[in-house]
């Protein structure tokens, strides 16, 4: 499944809810951000945390400025990347500093 779609449904998904009652909205809060992070998972590992000798880095533990302001690099195109720079792209400014907040916060 395209990763656009599965944003979008995953998204969608969580709307319903947060708008049901079924949870409060602090915990689907987390939930959408535990969401938007696993999109990362492929490639840097779950949680951030990547795999032994793996070529791709793991997210796990950088200060979120720093992940910001790559992510803004690969959006700009003035980090050279062979996907990230139309993953980036897909995200808006406050997605990004969430995930950036959740990576920070996990251990590696």
């Amino acid at each position: 499944m395209p990763i656009k779609i599965f944003r979008t449904s995953l998204v969608s998904g969580l709307y319903l809810i947060m708008t049901s009652g079924a949870a409060n909205a602090a915990d689907a809060q987390i939930l959408y951000t535990q969401s938007l992070a696993a999109t990362c998972a492929n490639c840097h590992g779950t949680q951030g945390k990547s795999v032994k000798d793996a070529s791709v880095p793991g997210l796990a533990g950088r200060p979120s400025a720093y992940l910001i302001e790559q992510m803004q690099a690969f959006k700009a195109g003035t980090r050279e990347a062979t996907i990230m720079h139309q993953i980036a792209k897909g995200y808006t400014d406050e997605q990004v500093k969430q995930m950036a907040d959740y990576f920070a916060n996990q251990k590696p």
